[in-house]
């Protein structure tokens, strides 16, 4: 058994013997989270074709996965202003043309997308399916990532819980967008690495010789030299980091980190083992497993996404380097066009300076500064849906719960302190995690970006927050009074940030409310 199951010990407090103690820690780790997993797909999915319109950039994507599914690459679209509400009326008539379009992103997230039209159509509903599902998935895993990094079933279903009221992963999770693909997919990653990083140790372990109490004791020779098997997990990882960066390219920074952390653990593995010189036999034993399986398995996944378009003959820039030459001519000509078409994805990307109203600087994130409108209507009284005297307001706002954020942002200085001073492991992985989701950003300020890209580290921040959490109730060892008052302060927050949820829920859900209880809810004034 790679870890301790979480729960053994409780059951068997409470009279049941060991081997049925173990089955019922097994099925309560996962009772939780897919209870916790349902209430979040049941809010996700309630009402999800509604606003029956496009969505803020879901005028892009949902015509780009469509068109994938009907020529294997980005097709050529009418003027999105004229063709939006022809879809909504019939999507079989919109003129899609088979020249290739150039496009921003690689293509997975889009894929995503059009699973669901394949399944219901080019309908709101058929092109916000697929994120819906990964939306409620992802809370699944994180449940069982806090689960596996806390050691605790309580507290990996809290950090599920958390994610489940977050107002900016339910909103991304109800919109066709590609930020929460990439979410999905890295979270998925950083799953199979907490679970490779145990399997590793287990097997280092075993390796080690016996003290005379029969447990494993540090040994030099060993450490250095012994090895630690197949990992598959870490190609699992390669594979959802590939899968990540082919649906936006910021999914690479979670590549480049989680390298890093996965050598570190290394590290960390072979020093408790007692090796001599645990830098040396990492490079020696486990450098192969590390940066020569992710990276490799991730550039490998990355290619073979666009084989749509490596398949077509009218994909943009799909023949470019046919009849060229020169210094690389050895390179086949289809690997030099896509490196040509990304070149140029990522001149624009980077050169991207038009001024959007809720454009913002990564420095207000975390506090929510400047959340984005993705939808706004105005209702007049009597109109369907607003049955007041007044007028009405129906909006969506990529807002995240602002308790849930404000708390992460104390809860972040807790894990700075807990990793740099006190060389907790735990804190490590997730502030790695959260620093490859939000530091890059700040390579860009000059570009134009959205606060509905932090999207991607919400999973940490809960994590985050859920550590905080279980700090605040107290260690098992602490007093009986310090157990009760930290678990009453713990439980206050968690209500607070609950109630937070429900409180913003219309706004989060395109509900129809009076515009004065809109206003009620626009907190600050920057979120106007």
């Amino acid at each position: 058994m790679p870890f301790p199951e979480p729960g053994v010990r409780l059951w068997q407090k409470l009279g049941v013997s060991p081997a049925a103690a173990y089955q019922l820690a097994r099925w309560s780790g996962w009772g939780g989270p897919l209870l916790v997993a349902l209430l979040a797909g049941v809010t996700r999915f309630w009402r999800l074709g509604s606003p029956r319109t496009v969505v803020f950039d879901e005028t892009y994507y949902a015509k780009d996965a469509w068109s994938l599914l009907r020529l294997g690459y980005e097709g050529t679209w009418p003027d999105r202003k004229i063709a939006d509400p022809q879809i909504l009326a019939d999507p079989q008539v919109i003129p899609l043309s088979d020249g290739g379009a150039f496009v921003a992103h690689p293509p997975t997230g889009k894929w995503v997308i059009a699973l669901g039209e394949w399944m219901f159509g080019l309908t709101p509903y058929g092109w916000r399916f697929m994120t819906a599902v990964l939306g409620t998935l992802s809370v699944l895993m994180l449940c069982r990532t806090g689960r596996r990094l806390f050691r605790s079933t309580a507290l990996g279903c809290l950090a599920g819980a958390l994610m489940a009221v977050d107002g900016l992963h339910y909103v991304m999770s109800r919109t066709a967008l590609l930020d929460l693909v990439v979410m999905f997919f890295v979270l998925a990653a950083f799953g199979c690495l907490l679970i490779d990083r145990d399997r590793a140790r287990a097997r280092l372990a075993a390796a080690l010789p016996l003290d005379e109490d029969g447990r494993p004791r540090p040994d030099g020779a060993t450490a250095d030299h012994a090895g630690t098997g197949i990992r598959p997990w870490r190609l699992g990882a390669g594979l959802c980091l590939g899968l990540a960066a082919s649906t936006k390219w910021n999914g690479l920074y979670f590549l480049v980190f989680f390298v890093l952390l996965t050598l570190l653990w290394d590290v960390g593995a072979r020093r408790v083992a007692g090796a001599d010189h645990p830098y040396r036999a990492v490079l020696r034993k486990d450098l192969g497993w590390s940066a020569l399986s992710l990276i490799p398995v991730a550039v490998v996944t990355y290619l073979a996404t666009w084989t749509g378009w490596f398949l077509s003959d009218n994909g943009y820039g799909r023949h470019w380097a046919d009849t060229r030459g020169g210094t690389w001519s050895w390179i086949p000509a289809p690997l030099r066009s896509l490196w040509h078409y990304e070149h140029d994805v990522y001149r624009f990307n980077v050169g991207l300076h038009t001024p959007h109203k809720y454009e913002s600087n990564p420095w207000s994130w975390l506090v929510q500064g400047r959340p984005v409108l993705f939808h706004y209507e105005s209702p007049k009284p009597g109109s369907d849906g607003c049955r007041t005297t007044v007028d009405c307001s129906q909006a969506i706002v990529a807002l995240g719960t602002p308790l849930l954020w404000w708390a992460a942002c104390c809860a972040l200085g807790y894990l700075l302190y807990r990793w740099a001073l006190r060389r907790d492991w735990r804190a490590g992985a997730i502030l790695c995690a959260v620093g490859a989701g939000y530091l890059p950003w700040f390579l860009y300020q000059d570009r134009t970006i959205f606060s509905f890209y932090a999207v991607v580290f919400v999973p940490y921040l809960c994590l985050a927050v859920t550590m905080m959490i279980g700090a605040l109730a107290g260690p098992p060892g602490a007093t009986e009074i310090r157990r009760v008052r930290g678990s009453v302060a713990a439980g206050v927050l968690v209500l607070l940030i609950a109630w937070n949820f429900i409180y913003f829920f219309p706004v989060y859900s395109g509900q129809t409310i009076p515009y004065v209880d809109w206003r009620a809810r626009m907190w600050l004034d920057t979120w106007v």
